[in-house]
């Protein structure tokens, strides 16, 4: 049975978690979100799009 879940709901629930135990304070954390934010507007965007999908189907050919 596969399982998929988009990577920005998980990143999203790991910035809820991290502010909840304090790890990290709201500010910083929306400092993160706008940089991810506007860096996906970048000339990069295509290329790290392109690196986190490699490694997603990398880890997706994994069998135990």
């Amino acid at each position: 049975m596969a399982l998929s879940i988009s990577l920005v709901l998980v990143l999203g629930i790991l910035v809820v978690v991290l502010i909840r135990g304090k790890t990290v304070k709201p500010g910083p954390a929306i400092v993160f979100v706008l940089f991810g934010f506007f860096l996906a507007s970048t000339s990069m965007a295509p290329n790290i799009n392109r690196f986190i999908t490699s490694i997603a189907n990398m880890i997706g050919q994994i069998r135990f």
